[in-house]
């Protein structure tokens, strides 16, 4: 049986377009190289309950400790240091359910 796959959903608000964009572009390496790969980036959507963030992003990874070991390695925290005072972020990681 093969581990299931797991989300990453980030709902983020960007205060500093340029430095976050330098962690866009930096993240994005960081998560194709364990795996992850985007199903939506700031694209439409409908905002229902809770906060209201506009950049919502969910990246799919071949597995929960996939996407954790993608947030704890170097690369990925270098990016990080960008994002860090250029945005408000909720993370979060999950398993997803087999269909």
């Amino acid at each position: 049986m093969t581990a299931p796959t797991a989300l990453w959903i980030a709902h983020v608000e960007v205060t500093d377009p340029a430095a976050y964009g330098r962690y866009a572009a930096l993240a994005t390496e960081a998560i194709a190289a364990h795996g992850g790969v985007f199903l939506a980036r700031a694209t439409r959507y409908v905002q229902l309950e809770g906060h209201d963030r506009a950049r919502n992003v969910v990246a799919r990874f071949p597995s929960l400790e996939a996407a954790v070991a993608c947030y704890n390695s170097p690369a990925y925290q270098a990016a990080l240091d960008h994002a860090r005072g250029a945005a408000i972020r909720d993370l979060v990681v999950v398993e997803e359910v087999a269909p």
